[in-house]
């Protein structure tokens, strides 16, 4: 007798589901709201307002109704890798090109936007 009578069939299933896609973008989005919210890294609430934000400034836009605003992601991370290319007047800092976020973390604020 096991010390863990589940049954092997069990286990696999569990260990598939854990990291099932859905799964991944939860945690995805999570990393997102993280970053967003970090002032050491994405810091978008310094300009921006936030469901669920602290202390958000007003200098961007309010980030809610992105996935509408924006379809297609690629435009939105565009804009957050580098906003100049498509405004040379914008506050924003180009956070992928000056290396302040890397793709991987622009993606992850992506997914997370897109759930506002």
């Amino acid at each position: 007798m096991t010390a863990f009578p589940c049954k092997p069939a069990i286990l696999v299933a569990l260990a598939l589901f854990a990291g099932a896609p859905g799964a991944q973008a939860q945690s995805s989005v999570a990393d997102g709201q993280k970053l967003a919210f970090d002032r050491g890294k994405g810091n978008c609430l310094t300009c921006h307002v936030i469901k669920g934000g602290d202390l958000p400034g007003t200098i961007g836009p309010e980030l809610k109704g992105l996935k509408a605003k924006y379809p297609d992601r690629n435009e939105l991370t565009a804009i957050i890798f580098d906003e100049t290319k498509r405004n040379p007047q914008t506050m924003m800092p180009p956070f992928g090109r000056n290396r302040i976020l890397t793709e991987q973390e622009i993606s992850a604020i992506v997914d997370f936007l897109q759930t506002l």
